[in-house]
């Protein structure tokens, strides 16, 4: 018998309030990031672009059910879906200091 994840509240809420903010279908990927736990990633219909931090894949597969956000994998449809703007590369191009 499976142990259910604990959900956070917080993470649910987050997730809850994207999805209110950017429309739906949000999109959902979840990804191991070591012992951080997982990165699940957010892009809504608008293509805004989100993430929290779980303790684990199943944790971040129950909040994307628990926010009503769609589970999807970063295939073309997602990649496409996702808005990068100009602000945003840069930041992710910035040295680390």
């Amino acid at each position: 018998m499976s142990q259910q994840p604990r959900i956070p509240r917080r993470a649910v809420s987050s997730a809850k309030a994207f999805v209110a903010a950017h429309g739906r279908p949000t999109r959902a990927v979840v990804a191991p990031i070591g012992r951080a736990g997982a990165r699940l990633v957010l892009v809504g219909d608008d293509g805004a672009m989100g993430d929290i931090v779980v303790p684990d894949v199943a944790t971040g597969e129950a909040v994307i059910e628990a926010a009503g956000a769609q589970a999807a994998e970063w295939d073309r449809e997602t990649t496409a879906a996702a808005k990068i703007g100009p602000r945003h590369r840069r930041r992710m191009a910035a040295p680390k200091v």
